[in-house]
């Protein structure tokens, strides 16, 4: 009873971080390394992430500077991330290169917004599909004769508490990154 209710709540914890890691991409208005998380560069031969292969640091709140560690990089680097789906447009000066971040528009704030949404209505609907799994073990524990009726129900009952304690997660992980996109 209790794995059943323990192995949904894991599942539904890889969700948030699955939604976490899905708005860490998102871009705001401000720079944030976390932009780059999913950007991998040709070193000699291997696709490694950038993160690896440079320093990335956020001098002000519109600027990002990579510092490859390998100056032959820098034209890979910038090849990659300006054919990313970033829209960025880095420049470089030989040594390092230089990301200014525009500031966002309305409507492109929107965009953004509602595209948060339906990533969190999509991690809802896995985290009820979880909720969905776990009560379908439980029938099946309660046919084979492995759990009573009271327990069953008490055990529906507490993943029904853990779903619900999920999707509140969900809504402040989601209502957090509004803000941040909505700022000026």
């Amino acid at each position: 009873m209790h794995t059943v209710i323990s192995s949904s709540e894991d599942r539904m914890k890889k969700t948030i971080s699955s939604l976490k890691d899905g708005f860490a991409s998102l871009r705001t208005g401000r720079a944030s390394a976390a932009l780059f998380d999913k950007i991998k560069v040709d070193y000699y031969g291997d696709k490694s992430p950038l993160n690896q292969v440079a320093t990335i640091s956020i001098p002000e709140a519109r600027l990002i500077v990579i510092q490859p560690w390998d100056k032959g990089l820098i034209g890979e680097i910038e090849k990659t991330i300006r054919s990313s789906e970033l829209s960025l447009n880095p420049s470089n000066d030989g040594k390092v290169i230089r990301i200014s971040i525009p500031p966002l528009t309305e409507e492109r704030r929107k965009e953004l917004v509602k595209h948060a949404k339906n990533q969190a209505e999509q991690s809802r609907v896995a985290v009820r599909n979880i909720r969905r799994d776990g009560n379908d073990e439980l029938k099946k524990l309660l046919k084979e004769g492995e759990l009573t009726e009271d327990e069953e129900s008490r055990a529906s009952e507490e993943l029904q508490k853990v779903t619900d304690n999920y999707i509140v997660k969900i809504n402040q992980v989601l209502e957090e990154k509004e803000k941040e996109i909505m700022e000026v």
